[in-house]
């Protein structure tokens, strides 16, 4: 088996994450938060549809990490993204993780906006 090693270029992946927080760049965000290639920082959560708004033209799909489990998002907020031209896929925050993780690695034009898996402990 070839092992092959993943090359993100300048983009940063989430390194991991954990109880109400996200590592990327060997920094952690605590609570909710919006990742693309260029920048990773706090979202404000559901109700901030201007971050994710901001987005468009930027990236052509959202993954929406709705924490531990997966569960629907607001159908206000699913309509306002895609009317913007957004792609919007809604899943539990680690696949959201994940997924992003390797279409990054490919070079797609990418983002998640992710809450917690959970309360700092």
């Amino acid at each position: 088996m070839r092992l092959t090693e993943i090359s993100y270029g300048e983009a940063q992946p989430v390194e991991g994450y954990g109880p109400g927080f996200f590592r990327i760049g060997g920094r952690a965000l605590q609570g909710a938060a919006i990742i693309t290639p260029w920048h990773a920082g706090p979202w404000g959560g559901l109700e901030d549809t201007a971050a994710l708004l901001a987005l468009a033209g930027e990236v052509d799909v959202i993954f929406l990490g709705m924490g531990a489990d997966i569960a629907h998002a607001p159908a206000t907020l699913r309509a306002e993204l895609e009317a913007a031209g957004l792609g919007v896929e809604v899943m539990s925050s680690p696949a959201a993780c994940r997924t992003y993780n390797v279409l990054l690695s490919e070079g797609r034009r990418i983002a998640i906006a992710v809450l917690p898996v959970g309360g700092a402990e």
